[in-house]
């Protein structure tokens, strides 16, 4: 497929994370961009102030009348139903229409593409990879899936011969990847309603692995199941971080490779995970030949992704932080970061489930990492492209959690309830619409 051959780029499902870098990517090289989702938002908000046309009604009427099937591309995420009538009414009439991660296959695939895969850390490792690789000068263009706070976007550059994908696991996208330099963060078990088991959730890893001819070039968490160059911290990895310490909220480290010793880096973002993202990123550009002080500038100067771990308010007698964790691991990830930067301190944890198959298939780890936290709120489950599953609630989930301090609250009396708390840290988690109270709540707590 030719995409110069192409004038218009629609969207079903366009305020989508990685559906919105598309759009901003082809609306930024000149393309007519507009599309469907199924509610405003945030993302939807910022898109159409970019010039974006959005309609939140499924309707034929409302598809532009001059995107023909010889000049339009189509680009679908796997969230909608097969019974939206947009969808049917451009494949009934022959239009070119691609998943999101068969068209970042066709972008990518004539450029030196670094690629990020696992099941948690993702969007941290591409965004701070696409941090480093544009401000030491790259001709490069990061498709991301979050909001890098540097940019304000989830498009980092405008190059044409470098590219930086998220690479995901769901419904195996990442098989339509062409990776010149690859990283797999974690291979936790996630998205059982596609693999069915864990083993097969390993074996397509290993399958997106294999794309990397050069295990020289792929790179992986110590521990993992796969053949490549090991990334650690204070352990036998060949890019190790040792002489790891905490000053003034930063972390400060070394790190030492195949090939030289690197002393006391700086990066702000908390958490071990975090840590290990970063080393990920760096192992990767300096692999690709980047310099290693513009390595080392790029890491002190990343301020992080919009939810993932994004300090809303941070003074010295009160907290409030807010993540984007919706599976067991990412939970221990933040009650990590937060009990680190915080000890001793109470946290009153938020959490909004997310997918009822998730919640049925990890709801004793669930618990346990919620129990982690001095106190709990639980939001109902948002279902996202589900539909409800018969006895999978929240309260179901919440007599699971051992911790006594608990409670099922709605979404309308939550801001009153943390008001009312007397606890010093506050986080709010999860991937569904609480992201989008974020702001409500924060001016909220800002004025108690």
């Amino acid at each position: 497929m030719n995409l110069n051959q192409i004038h218009n780029v629609y969207f079903i499902g366009i305020g989508g994370i990685g559906m919105s870098a598309l759009a901003r990517y082809f609306k930024a090289i000149g393309k007519n961009v507009s599309g469907y989702d199924k509610t405003p938002t945030i993302l939807t908000n910022e898109l159409i102030e970019s010039g974006i046309s959005i309609h939140f009604e499924d309707s034929i009427d409302l598809i532009p009348k001059d995107y023909f099937a010889e000049n339009t591309l189509v680009i679908i995420t796997p969230a909608v139903p097969k019974s939206h009538s947009e969808w049917n009414y451009f494949l009934e009439r022959d239009y070119v229409v691609k998943k999101r991660a068969e068209v970042l296959g066709i972008i990518t695939k004539d450029t030196f593409c670094f690629a990020v895969a696992g099941t948690h850390g993702k969007t941290t490792t591409s965004s701070i990879l696409g941090h480093i690789l544009y401000e030491s000068g790259a001709d490069v263009t990061s498709f991301l899936g979050g909001i890098v706070e540097n940019y304000n976007s989830n498009l980092i550059g405008t190059g044409k011969t470098v590219t930086v994908v998220e690479a995901d696991e769901f419904d195996r996208s990442f098989l339509h990847l062409h990776p010149n330099i690859a990283c797999v963060t974690s291979m936790d078990a996630d998205h059982l309603d596609i693999y069915g088991d864990d083993e097969a959730i390993k074996a397509s890893f290993k399958e997106f692995a294999d794309k990397v001819a050069d295990k020289n070039d792929l790179f992986v968490i110590n521990g993992l199941p796969l053949e490549g160059i090991t990334v650690g911290a204070n352990d036998d990895s060949k890019f190790v971080a040792h002489n790891i310490r905490i000053e003034d909220g930063w972390y400060v480290f070394d790190v030492k490779t195949p090939t030289e010793n690197i002393k006391d880096l700086r990066f702000g973002l908390p958490g071990k995970h975090n840590l290990t993202n970063a080393l990920l990123a760096l192992a990767m550009a300096r692999t690709f030949g980047t310099p290693t002080e513009s390595i080392a500038k790029a890491l002190a100067t990343f301020k992080g992704v919009r939810r993932r771990f994004s300090f809303q308010i941070r003074k010295p007698d009160f907290v409030y932080i807010d993540d984007y964790a919706h599976h067991p691991t990412e939970i221990n990830a933040v009650h990590q970061a937060v009990s680190e930067l915080y000890p001793g301190q109470k946290v009153l944890a938020v959490f909004q489930p997310h997918l009822f198959s998730r919640t049925k298939d990890f709801a004793d780890d669930f618990a346990k990492s919620l129990s982690q936290f001095d106190e709990v709120l639980l939001l109902d489950i948002y279902p996202a492209r589900e539909l409800p599953m018969e006895g999978v609630t929240s309260q179901w989930l919440l007599n699971k959690i051992e911790n006594p301090n608990k409670k099922l609250v709605q979404k309308n009396e939550l801001i009153s309830l943390l008001k009312a708390s007397d606890a010093p840290v506050i986080v709010t988690i999860g991937a569904g619409d609480i992201g989008e109270m974020v702001s409500e709540i924060k001016n909220a707590l800002d004025a108690k």
